[in-house]
């Protein structure tokens, strides 16, 4: 290393350990109070968004009345970052109509349109079979499981009765990059900290 390197090296060393202590110093001087105050009112902002969240569920029927569209299979209709709001009521299920439904191997739900639908003799049960908009082959080719041919009720989790275009991307990109999370979460938690 040559002096000239060496002495940047130190000054940059030197820069940081200021910043380091400057940071300390405004943390170690937020009263406890404003502290206190800050901790119930995210307290409080996280069970509303807890109440809203249950009160959506007991409204839509739904385990999960919003998702996110992960992928492009049912492009044009819904692109991927998409936000679909669902709902989940008695009215028989017909051809046409896009369900999410879940599969025992296969931990994300998945969104699809309805092409058939089978009723079972002597019973109120019917069997779906769907496909992507986008895909070539209905659900039965690859997405269900192995020895399912059809969707039960029992599989539905939900019908698509909205959608706002592209604002579930960034939960996209925090899950797939997360670094983006950790440095978002640590920001506004910094940014917390420091401006009272």
């Amino acid at each position: 290393m040559k002096l000239g390197e060496c002495k940047m090296y130190w000054y940059v060393c030197a820069q940081q350990t200021q910043m380091l202590k400057h940071l300390k110093k405004s943390i170690c001087e937020v009263p406890v109070r404003n502290t206190a105050t800050q901790v119930i009112a995210l307290g409080t902002i996280v069970a509303v968004a807890l109440i809203i969240w249950n009160s959506l569920v007991l409204i839509t029927g739904c385990e999960s009345p919003i998702v996110v569209v992960l992928t492009g299979s049912m492009e044009p209709g819904f692109k991927r970052g998409d936000i679909l709001f669902l709902n989940l009521n008695k009215t028989p299920f017909r051809a046409g109509d896009i369900v999410v439904f879940k599969i025992k191997e296969k931990e994300i739900p998945i969104v699809h349109r309805v092409t058939k639908v089978h009723k079972r003799r002597n019973s109120d049960e019917v069997n779906l079979l769907t496909k992507g908009d986008n895909n070539e082959m209905d659900d039965s080719y690859g997405i269900y499981a192995d020895d399912q041919l059809w969707l039960e009720n029992s599989h539905i989790t939900g019908r698509v009765k909205g959608y706002l275009p592209y604002v579930g991307y960034a939960t996209i990109l925090m899950t797939e990059q997360p670094l983006i999370k950790y440095l978002l979460v640590g920001g506004l938690s910094l940014l917390t900290i420091i401006s009272s």
